[in-house]
């Protein structure tokens, strides 16, 4: 039994190491800058997600997000971008594929996309880097 504690031990540091990952500053200032967009839905009677997804935007690529929503419910995906990111934009694409109708808003490194799914299932939120170099990211999304 002695001689397998080893191999657990590093079976277990190494799924530890893979399992958690510390964010970087840029992806902290990035969450900060999501949240505060979301924070003006909230007003509206919004409720933030718990849980956010970050990582980098590189030029001419994209990030996608699945989510399962809810039809009767309204959603607003909120992101923000770090510099050298000059400005992003963000879609909702539905399990087809195609695009949906979304209310919209966009300031240089901050977007965000709103609406009310017809049908409940998976949809794909889309983070794309408009103008800039890659950098980081984050994705929050609201709800009510």
């Amino acid at each position: 039994m002695k001689r397998w504690l080893p191999i657990l031990l590093s079976i277990f540091v190494l799924g530890a190491s893979i399992a958690v990952r510390a964010e970087t500053d840029a992806e902290v200032r990035a969450r900060k800058e999501a949240l505060d967009v979301a924070g003006a839905f909230s007003n509206d009677g919004f409720k933030i997600r718990d849980g956010h997804w970050c990582g980098v935007l590189k030029p001419h690529d994209h990030a996608l997000v699945a989510v399962n929503l809810y039809a009767g419910n309204q959603y607003w995906f909120s992101a923000a971008a770090a510099e050298p990111a000059k400005k992003i934009a963000v879609s909702v694409y539905d399990e087809t594929g195609k695009q949906v109708t979304t209310e919209s808003y966009n300031n240089e490194e901050k977007a965000a996309a709103g609406f009310s799914p017809a049908n409940s299932g998976q949809y794909f939120v889309s983070v794309d880097l408009v103008e800039g170099e890659g950098g980081s990211f984050c994705l929050v999304y609201s709800y009510k």
